[in-house]
């Protein structure tokens, strides 16, 4: 009885209400228009929607956490960014790829799994050595990275996404006929999409969290569960409509290239500016988020070989919910 009263407390206040829908719709109505500027873009320029995905679309849905991350770094205070990207990551993958897999069955190109799955997983392998390098061989700044592992980071980075431009290959996108923009018109959908994205999911945390406030949930509670699924809002409503459209490449890379842009970009700048610190991660969060990357991989082999198909979808799930059972428990 208590807590109905509360709720209806927390719903007394209109604008939030108001809030909460406006940053949902703008959420929306951004990744739709993302997905057909993205696209757009990629059949003009001449660039498959896997680095568009990768890059624009990635580069776009992982601002936040980069604003988050560098601002932190500045002000000496980056070991959040540590907890931010894990948690990012494991989101991304688990949930957002596997709802995505569910709803449409993403195919998996020779170049996903030659190149881009496993600089992935080798991303994730290097940041767990880096951050846990002083735990398990005395070596390295401890439990953290410093700026000298920072650099490497960076300097990874740019290879890759030079790679990724220079042995692109179109061929692989989906042929099924989209509505094609002016090369003008494909980059103002993009950015209003992103713009769409990011502010509609600002909005969208802001008042979630104030709601949740208001109905007397702890803070604990808030930052598990509407932060976490707040920050990637982007991500998911973009690959769930990408999925939706039938354009399975422009969601793998848009969760590859967010995964890649976390670790590699936004901890590398972050050690760049500052060390980082590991804090309180413990290995299960660690052997989650390297699971996580290793069940990309796998998924090629498994049931529909090729292709992540709604059983890999249904299995990232399932383990998605296990570990935030873990983590509920663990509070």
């Amino acid at each position: 009885m208590e807590f109905i009263t509360a709720f209806l407390a927390g719903l007394s206040n209109p604008w939030l209400v108001i809030a909460l829908l406006m940053g949902l719709a703008l959420v929306v109505f951004g990744a739709d228009w993302l997905v057909d500027g993205a696209s757009s873009l990629a059949r003009r320029s001449g660039i498959s929607e896997f680095v568009i995905g990768l890059t624009i679309v990635g580069f776009g849905t992982s601002c936040p956490e980069l604003v988050v991350s560098v601002t932190g770094a500045l002000a000496g205070n980056s070991d959040i960014a540590v907890g931010n990207v894990i948690g990012s990551n494991i989101f991304n993958t688990l949930l957002i790829l596997g709802l995505t897999a569910v709803v449409m069955p993403i195919a998996i190109t020779r170049a996903n799994l030659r190149r881009d799955i496993p600089i992935t997983l080798g991303a994730t392998l290097f940041l767990v050595l880096c951050g846990m390098g002083h735990s398990l061989f005395g070596w390295g700044t401890e439990d953290g990275l410093s700026r000298s592992e920072g650099i490497v980071f960076l300097i990874v980075f740019a290879i890759y996404l030079w790679s990724c431009f220079k042995f692109d290959d179109p061929s692989a996108d989906s042929t099924e006929e989209q509505k094609t923009y002016s090369i003008a018109g494909a980059i103002a959908l993009t950015l209003a999409g992103l713009g769409g994205l990011v502010f509609g999911g600002k909005v969208f945390v802001e008042a979630a969290t104030d709601l949740a406030s208001n109905l007397g949930v702890s803070d604990k509670f808030i930052a598990i569960t509407v932060l976490a699924g707040g920050t990637s809002l982007p991500e998911l409503a973009t690959c769930i409509i990408a999925a939706a459209k039938k354009r399975g490449q422009l969601a793998l890379g848009n969760i590859l290239g967010s995964n890649v842009f976390n670790i590699l970009l936004i901890l590398g700048t972050a050690a760049t500016i500052h060390p980082v610190s590991f804090g309180d991660i413990n290995w299960v969060d660690l052997g989650v988020l390297v699971l996580s990357a290793v069940l990309v991989l796998l998924s090629a082999f498994s049931f529909k070989r090729d292709q992540i198909d709604r059983a890999d979808g249904a299995l990232f799930l399932l383990c998605f919910a296990a570990y935030y059972v873990w983590l509920f428990i663990h509070l």
